[in-house]
């Protein structure tokens, strides 16, 4: 399995390339686009994008660990997660390519 990761510059590329805008109006448009989604997630809102999947942030509760090393138990301290469901078009076409 090949490890590929997609950095803001190729994306901001991508949107240079299909939309039309200069580099710097795309690296604008896509900052503010993730500016969006992390300032709706902070607020504990949901973010859906069609065909795509949605983000949300989940609470977690306080409970009791264990250190896997010493097998002393730890509390681990109530907290919030981020939790992304994908669609079932994204899911479809992710098991397109086996």
């Amino acid at each position: 399995m090949s490890e590929k990761t997609i950095t803001r510059a190729q994306l901001t590329e991508a949107v240079y390339q299909e939309v039309g805008l200069s580099r710097n109006e795309s690296a604008d448009l896509l900052e503010s686009v993730l500016d969006m989604i992390a300032d709706t997630l902070a607020n504990d809102e949901t973010v859906k994008i069609s065909s795509f999947g949605s983000f949300s942030v989940r609470s977690k509760g306080e409970r009791i660990g264990r250190n896997p090393k010493t097998g002393e138990e730890v509390p681990i301290l109530p907290r919030k997660v981020l939790v992304f469901r994908p669609s079932q078009v994204l899911k479809a076409r992710i098991n397109e390519n086996n």
